[in-house]
């Protein structure tokens, strides 16, 4: 199983694999896209996972979050409705499985990959999957600020994005109901 993630030898004494560009997350994802050109195939499989590491930043992933998630690829990745399906199940899966170990290393990965804007857009989504439920949770929101922060993109970026979802945060709704 190390291998898988790039890990030769004995895990206690062997540094992952320099050669291994990606994780073994993405590489399984990319695979089920093989028909895809490579670099959209793993840039979808990111994008997919990181969609899975906010959904699950509270341990569940609501119906609602894993609708927002399959819409959200298919859109992105323009797949068909089965296809996107297949792929956040991977995620989802894979977010489940290795997700401690993950989390960082794929966003690396997106980070490498992905435009300023593609960027940008990522957090949307984000705050989509996040809001599916009609709010977003402290452990969501905490997930998606240390993934703007993995993407190297700016706090200003980062604040930009919040403010558009501002309502649904949950510490807001909960000062705003009354007692």
């Amino acid at each position: 199983i190390f291998e898988l993630f790039g890990w030769r030898g004995d895990r206690k004494t062997q540094a992952p694999a320099a050669s291994s560009a990606e994780t073994e997350t993405v590489r399984k994802i990319a695979a089920a896209l093989d028909r895809l050109d490579p670099e959209r195939a793993r840039y979808i499989a990111a994008f997919a996972y990181i969609l899975s590491r906010v959904a699950r930043a509270d341990l569940t992933i609501s119906d609602e979050e894993l609708g927002e998630m399959e819409r959200l690829v298919g859109e992105k990745g323009g797949l068909p409705e089965e296809q996107a399906v297949m792929v956040v199940q991977m995620a989802k899966t894979q977010s489940i499985l290795f997700g401690g170990v993950e989390n960082f290393l794929v966003t690396r990965e997106f980070a490498k990959i992905a435009t300023r804007e593609q960027k940008i857009a990522l957090l949307h989504c984000l705050y989509g999957v996040s809001a599916a439920d009609n709010s977003i949770s402290s452990a969501e929101d905490t997930t998606i600020r240390a993934i703007a922060d993995e993407l190297h993109l700016d706090r200003s970026d980062f604040i930009a994005v919040k403010s558009a979802y501002a309502n649904l945060l949950a510490t807001r709704n909960r000062t705003e109901q009354p007692e």
